[in-house]
């Protein structure tokens, strides 16, 4: 077993279920083909990388799709907000015996593999690794051992997230990463114009 672990947050790709923003300015269907997009980049960032991988789905798992089974493990997120269910996955891989692990979302075009080894590397000096969005939240969150008030009392989606994270760690040693830009609005989807052909 690596000692470090990859989780991926997704949703199921489902019609009027993924990017709902996003689906009030280009409709359904074009929001779910930019989500299919976001996950297969996703997918393809992490392919090569030289760590255990796992893929939690909000919905049904799916055991054929953009994620490998040979090389993503695949679960089913467990919380009734998404502050329960990221605290869920890092106090599973914990007791798994991992030793760093790192959770992203699949909403970044701008992801590269540099942005996940950057992460792992900067937990061999410090106790947590942030990677910001540019809308206030954050898109990589990766940490040595389970810091459980950063799932609580936050305002998922919101602006908020990030300074109110930070405020919890103000006794740790963290690491801001390079921000990058979630899609989730057509102002988003705006900064990206090879996603706006899919539109």
């Amino acid at each position: 077993m690596n000692k470090n672990l990859i989780i991926v947050f997704v949703r199921t790709p489902e019609l009027g279920k993924v990017k709902t923003r996003l689906a009030k300015s280009i409709g359904d269907q074009s929001a779910l083909n930019i989500y299919k997009l976001l996950l297969k980049h996703t997918a393809a960032v992490l392919h090569d990388l030289k760590f255990d991988k796992l893929v939690y789905y909000s919905g049904k798992v799916e055991e054929e799709d953009f994620w490998e089974s040979n090389l993503f493990q695949k679960k089913l997120q467990k919380g009734a907000d998404l502050g329960e269910r990221m605290q869920h996955a890092f106090e599973t891989a914990f007791d798994q015996g991992y030793e760093k692990v790192i959770i992203i979302g699949s909403d970044l075009f701008e992801l590269k593999p540099t942005h996940i080894t950057t992460a792992f590397e900067v937990l061999e000096s410090h106790e947590v690794a942030i990677g910001p969005s540019l809308d206030g939240g954050y898109y990589l969150l990766g940490m040595k051992q389970l810091e459980p008030a950063l799932f609580k009392n936050k305002k998922w989606g919101t602006d908020s997230v990030l300074k109110n994270t930070l405020k919890d760690l103000q006794q740790q040693k963290v690491k801001l990463l390079e921000a990058l830009n979630d899609i989730d609005t057509f102002e988003d989807l705006l900064q990206q114009p090879e996603l706006l052909k899919n539109i």
